[in-house]
């Protein structure tokens, strides 16, 4: 057990694996290492329970469909990317034509054992040949393996069965035996030794000990044969140890050292040698890298000298690799730092999810950079011609150039073009390509405060306009400055200008003319038509309209598009609000005053003051949608409505009945709390840019990569942002001076990612949520979602045929973790799949906050997973938030901010109504009963009780008949002290459309009173509950607990509970007992840890989930549970488990949730 403990100081590899029975083990084996670069597996066996006899047959089979775990082993094999995920290997090969695909999926290549190396038997022609022998080991396993591959398939070829070794492998080296024509394996072992084995014929020839005994943390075998072997291993004391194994005699089988590397301040988690160089590199716990010159190993004639130290990673160093010009560290920070011998960063990747990268790998004659993520997730990065800021940020030496003011206001008019406007009112042009400064125009009346806007027509030519103090908007043609107009708009200040453009598919664009709107005081906006003569000079500017926004203090629009549909405009203004308007034709002429002679000081925000009517009245409002700081752009695209806010968020949203109806929030990234506007690419990508702090940045969500960051100082200066498929300019100003960031991008020949990122934390939730059929192959497809506790959901499609998962959509509105998923509303368990699939979905967690969304899955030919995926967000409610708004909250105890929802779900509501009962269950001991109204999308608290008085962790329901045709509601909550409560909730659920009736009256909660039987289940708390009707007024109630025991009762309801005297005043109900126990039994040692997942497939069939790793099957009888058939799990940390049928054979599908994701089929 002196080796189980210690594991908990570092990685920890998977156990032996287990094929029979249940389990018990260390807490290292349970997945309770510290280090994260090894995962955790199944324990040593333990006797089957006493209630659990041998069965002398399986009854079914369970094989695995998916695996999504950590990818912990990299290696590029000539133009392949070899990876290991669990114990599955994944083949990418990169084709002609530049594009990454998945060529072979290897399913359970060390059987029960996660891969942790592959090593290629290196020769001459391996670069060129059609063929290469792998070694891919991890844990105490070891396969040998040969790697073939023609012009379009890939083929394996097995040099040897699985050898198990009785230590921990740790490296994998191949050299010559003399005498013997196949090359040998050496392996580095966990306690300091090396073992020259045989892999044909599964022995080890050799085992050689050396003096310093003690568990090491790293190794790495350098040598061609045994005589010039050497080992350097990183040692528990933080030091390096070096040593030749071929100094062993037949007396004496243990070697001395032959020199100690002292300096790091932690474990030493990776070492690399560079034999060409003769450095040694070495990562730590202590986050450095080192750099140590040894010379040749082999023959030790000098003193080791460390040469550099690298700080730069925010975590520990999972691996470092040396290169000729570099050195490439990985980390738990999940950042891919590339250094040069001087010590400084030249390049950091990050783009996985998470705070770990797990594997690293070269591809030299490419210069790319391979990495593997504890997201799932593997990325390709180059590593030459990438953006180095310091080479692409060019002054303009403006003050050089003229001595007519200092700059006040810039904007890109396009790639090439900069127009730059100085506090003199003059105006110049900056030419790109050309490196040259042209002066336009200059007017005093623009001095001091200005505005300054251009665009580039679709007819060629550009037309610029500029605002003052007094009102005045100066409009004229670029080419042609002489002849600008200069329009009285109105008797104060413009407080902003834009030009909108119409949309491609509109009617009524005019290649030569453009919208120029202007914002003046009392919130007055002015719709000018400005157009181009053909020979590019300023031809017409007439008024079409003019709007009013809605009162309150910062009374300007910021942004404004055409819609293509019904002749509607979208508006955001600074007051964070959007606006609908109608484009029409133009109004009656408008008296001075309603044109506004002076400032509105109203900073009221009560409804009735913001609502304005009549001519220029907006048709549709969303009231302070980006929150208070204003809206920063808004776009269409493809059919929806995309804005942006300085709150830090980006919505989507359609227009349905000319009224604006929002359908998801999202925040790219933490820290960007500045959105400044949404870029899509040709190739259909959304790039976010935005402020971090005082940098610039250009954010991509679809590889959850910062592309650009600029130092620029904030978004507060003025600044200007331009782009075409090659090229990115970012403009601004700065102590006085222009400054251009340029970048000439080059187009990568391969994608950057190479399979796509599941989350960035453990999975806390998952839920099937249904399946659809495919238009293109007929395919079915089971469509699920996912909760972590990195804040975010996420919505996946499965398909068996393509044995692998797409990501459809990903939510992440919540501010912390989330913790449990339920569905609502029509959703199959199983059965065939539909055309098309809507439901209701649910989600809480941390900081007591529910989101609810309407999901909508439809056949799509033209995406990967052939299906298209559309959120609807509905309602956002925190229990704080509910207690802030209400009166007499003074005499209400405050809910703990921290209280978390443990479960939810959908109650099952006897009447027939638009709204629906969530119930939840919570860390403060409370069970909460919440009103869903889907049409006025609001929740509210509607029942709750504090019987538990400690930590509720799983709720459920069942439903019974209660005479007459109706259907009576029983709540079953379990808490961490064992006990299982029910709850008769019908009578209250009666009072539900009565409050649906009265949305604005704020109603206390009613009390749910006490349970009408409490079943004491177990010793410690419930992790698992699941409930199954068997026949008309019984249920099966199933339960698993801390202590890996699994308890069955079965419960039976005989008549509807009949609440006891009036209540109405109180709102308490006191339920008359109608529930009783018919039967119950257990197995006490079901699990050897935690029982986290559980379901009764049938009256006759339960299967249940432990952080054990075990998926075990059992059969229900009237004598209790019978052990079926057991089999591992590659999902360390198991967290929750669903099920569900599938297939003409009703085979059963169980997909559990922890680190990782696996699906795994169950027939019988």
């Amino acid at each position: 057990m002196k080796l189980a403990n210690d594991c908990r100081l570092r990685k920890a590899p998977l156990g032996t694996p287990v094929r029979n029975g249940p389990l018990i083990g260390c807490g290292a084996a349970l997945g309770l290492c510290a280090r994260v670069g090894r995962l955790s597996g199944p324990c040593v066996r333990a006797p089957r329970p006493v209630c659990a006899p041998v069965m002398e047959s399986p009854r079914g089979k369970a094989d695995s469909l998916l695996l999504l775990a950590p990818i912990t082993a990299l290696e590029c094999v000539g133009d392949r990317v070899v990876a290991g995920e669990g114990p599955n290997l994944l083949i990418y090969c990169l084709k002609t034509g530049g594009q990454l695909i998945v060529t072979q999926f290897v399913p359970s290549v060390l059987h029960h054992y996660y891969i942790h190396g592959i090593r290629e038997l290196q020769s001459p022609a391996s670069a060129q040949a059609s063929e290469t022998t792998l070694a891919v080991f991890g844990s105490k396993g070891l396969r040998v393996l040969t790697l073939s591959w023609g012009e379009e398939a890939v083929k394996l070829t097995w040099l040897s069965q699985l050898c198990e070794l009785h230590d921990w492998i740790w490296d994998l080296h191949w050299i010559q035996v003399p005498g013997k024509a196949s090359p040998a394996l050496v392996l580095a072992l966990g306690h300091n030794s090396v073992v020259l084995y045989d892999h044909l014929h599964q022995q080890a020839l050799q085992e050689v000990h050396c003096d310093e005994v003690c568990m090491i943390y790293s190794a790495c075998l350098v040598g061609k044969d045994w005589q010039e072997l050497v080992l350097v291993a990183g040692t528990v004391f933080n030091q390096l140890v070096i040593w030749h194994p071929a100094d062993s005699t037949s007396e004496k089988r243990r070697v001395g050292v032959e020199r100690r590397i002292s300096g790091h301040a932690g474990v030493i988690f990776s070492i690399c040698y560079l034999e060409n160089k003769g450095l040694l590199a070495s990562a730590s716990d202590d986050r450095s890298v080192r750099v140590w010159n040894v010379g040749d190993l082999r023959n030790p004639h000098s003193l080791v000298q460390c040469v550099l130290v690298c700080y730069g990673h925010q975590s520990r160093v999972w691996s470092v690799k040396l290169l000729d010009n570099s050195i490439i560290s990985i980390g738990e920070d999940s950042a891919c730092i590339v250094w040069n011998y001087v010590g400084e960063i030249i390049q950091n990747f990050k783009g996985h999810k998470g705070r770990s990268i797990r594997a690293v790998a070269i591809h030299k004659t490419q210069a790319w950079v391979v990495t593997g993520g504890a997201d799932s997730g593997i990325r390709l990065w180059p590593l030459k011609g990438k953006r180095l800021l310091d080479n692409s940020l060019l002054p303009l030496d403006f003050s050089a150039f003229t001595k007519k003011g200092s700059p006040k206001a810039v904007t890109l008019v396009s790639p090439s073009w900069l127009l730059v406007m100085t506090d003199l009112g003059a105006v110049y042009l900056y030419d790109l390509t050309v490196k040259q400064w042209k002066f336009i125009l200059d007017d005093v009346n623009y001095q001091s405060y200005s505005l300054l806007t251009a665009v580039e027509l679709p007819g060629g030519g550009v037309v610029c306009a500029l605002g003052n103090l007094e009102g005045h908007v100066k409009i004229f043609s670029l080419g042609y400055p002489q002849e600008a107009r200069d329009l009285k708009l109105y008797k104060g200040k413009v407080h902003s200008l834009s030009w909108v453009p119409r949309q491609p598919q509109d009617a009524g664009r005019n290649a030569l003319c453009c919208a120029l709107f202007a914002s003046g005081p009392e919130g007055v906006v002015l719709w000018l038509d400005v157009s181009l003569g053909p020979s590019g000079r300023l031809d017409k500017v007439e008024e079409r309209r003019r709007y009013v926004l809605p009162l309150c203090k910062h009374r300007w629009h910021t942004c404004l598009t055409f819609l293509p549909q019904g002749d509607l405009l979208v508006c955001g203004d600074r007051r964070g609000s959007l606006l609908l308007f109608p484009c029409g034709a133009a109004t009656t002429e408008p008296s001075g005053e309603e044109r506004g002679g002076r400032e509105s000081g109203s900073d009221t925000d009560s409804e009735e003051d913001r609502r304005v009517s009549g001519e220029g009245a907006p048709i549709d409002l969303l009231f302070g949608i980006h929150g208070k700081q204003g809206v920063t752009s808004v776009t269409f695209h493809r059919g929806y409505i995309y804005s942006t806010g300085r709150d830090g968020s980006f919505q989507q949203l359609c227009v349905q009945g000319r009224r604006l109806r929002p359908l998801w929030k999202r925040k790219p990234c933490k820290g960007l709390d500045w959105l400044a506007g949404l870029s899509f690419t040709p190739d259909g990508n959304l790039l976010v840019l935005g402020f971090h702090s005082t940098d610039f940045v250009v954010w991509s969500p679809s590889t959850h990569e910062k592309l650009h960051v600029v130092p620029c100082g904030g978004g507060h200066r003025s600044w200007g942002y331009a782009h075409s498929p090659a090229t990115m300019v970012f403009a601004y100003i700065k102590a006085g001076d222009v400054l251009v960031y340029e970048v000439h991008e080059e187009r990568s020949c391969c994608p950057a990612v190479l399979k796509e990122s599941l989350h960035g934390r453990e999975l806390t939730c998952v839920r099937h949520v249904g399946a659809v059929r495919t238009q293109k192959g007929g395919h079915t497809i089971d469509i699920l979602a996912t909760s972590s506790e990195d804040t975010t959901v996420n919505i996946l499609a499965f398909g068996a045929a393509s044995s692998g998962a797409f990501l459809l959509a990903t939510i992440n509105n919540h501010i912390s973790s989330v913790r449990t998923l339920a569905l609502g509303g029509p959703h199959p368990d199983g059965g065939e799949p539909q055309a098309r699939l809507q439901t209701l979905l649910f989600s809480a967690g941390s900081r007591a906050e529910m989101q609810c969304y309407q999901l909508l899955v439809t056949p799509d030919p033209s995406t990967q997973a052939g299906l298209a995926c559309q959120l609807t967000h509905l309602v956002s409610h925190r229990l704080d938030e509910h207690w802030d708004r209400q009166k007499n909250k003074h005499k209400v105890i405050k809910m703990d901010p921290e209280t978390r929802y443990m479960s939810i779900v959908v109650v099952t509501s006897p009447w027939q109504s638009p709204g629906l009962v969530l119930a939840a269950a919570c860390s403060d001991g409370s069970v909460r009963l919440f009103l869903v109204d889907e049409l006025a999308r609001k929740a509210q608290l509607f029942a709750e009780s504090f019987y538990h008085q400690r930590c509720v962790l799983k709720i459920q329901t069942l439903t019974y008949e209660a005479g007459a045709g109706t259907r009576g509601v029983v709540l079953c909550s379990a808490a961490t002290d064992g006990s299982i409560a029910f709850w008769d909730i019908t009578a209250i659920l009666d009072r539900a459309p009565q409050v649906l009736e009265s949305p604005g009256r704020m109603q206390p909660p009613c009390d749910l009173g006490r349970p009408c039987l409490t079943v004491q289940a177990h010793s410690c708390g419930v992790n698992s509950l699941h409930i199954r009707e068997t026949r008309a007024g019984q249920y099966l109630v199933a339960s698993g607990s801390d202590d890996g025991s699994i308890h069955v009762c079965l419960v039976a309801v005989k008549m509807p509970l009949i609440p006891q005297g009036p209540s109405q005043e109180d709102g308490k109900f006191i339920p008359e007992s109608r529930v009783h126990v018919v039967q119950k039994f257990s197995v006490v040692s079901a699990h050897a840890a935690h029982v986290t997942g559980l379901r009764v497939l049938r009256p006759d069939l339960l299967v249940s989930a432990s952080v054990d790793q075990r998926l075990t099957f059992w059969s229900l009888g009237p004598t209790g549970l019978t052990f079926v058939s057991s089999r591992v799990c590659h999902v360390a940390d198991v967290a929750e488990m669903d099920c569900w049928t599938s297939g003409p054979c009703q085979s059963y599908r169980c997909i559990l949730s922890g680190q990782g994701l696996e699906i795994i089929q169950w027939t019988g």
